[in-house]
């Protein structure tokens, strides 16, 4: 069983950075980040192999976002730079236990964090 919580969100200015973490407790395959804003679904940010390190990004975060981790710990974390007011939203972190390759999809992910509001202003 994987245990997920998500820190680091904020308030921060059009421009700005946050890194979020998401601290694990158990074994899994892979990490996902997905976000979700007031009435918009929940989409697929970035995602990271917990072995091999290959990663994947939505088309709207590359070259902005990048997912990393630390095995030691089993600490997933997401460096967000250039940030703009469409990115805020509720971030999450999840984990796929028994899938090998990196998914998009969120049904794919067996276990969620809480959340942490991002809050990008103008």
């Amino acid at each position: 069983q994987v245990q997920l919580v998500e820190s680091g969100g904020g308030l921060v200015q059009a421009g700005g950075s946050l890194r979020l973490s998401c601290a694990a407790s158990g074994r899994f395959s892979t990490m996902g980040w997905f976000r979700q804003a007031p009435g918009k679904e929940r989409e697929f940010v970035a995602a990271k192999h917990w072995i091999d390190g290959s990663a994947d990004y939505a088309d709207s975060v590359k070259a902005r976002f990048t997912i990393s981790r630390d095995n030691a710990k089993n600490i997933g974390f997401l460096q967000m730079n250039s940030l703009k007011p469409d990115d805020t939203a509720v971030y999450y972190c999840a984990a796929v236990t028994t899938d090998w390759l990196l998914s998009r999809s969120a049904n794919r992910y067996s276990y969620w964090g809480q959340g942490t509001q991002v809050t990008v202003s103008s």
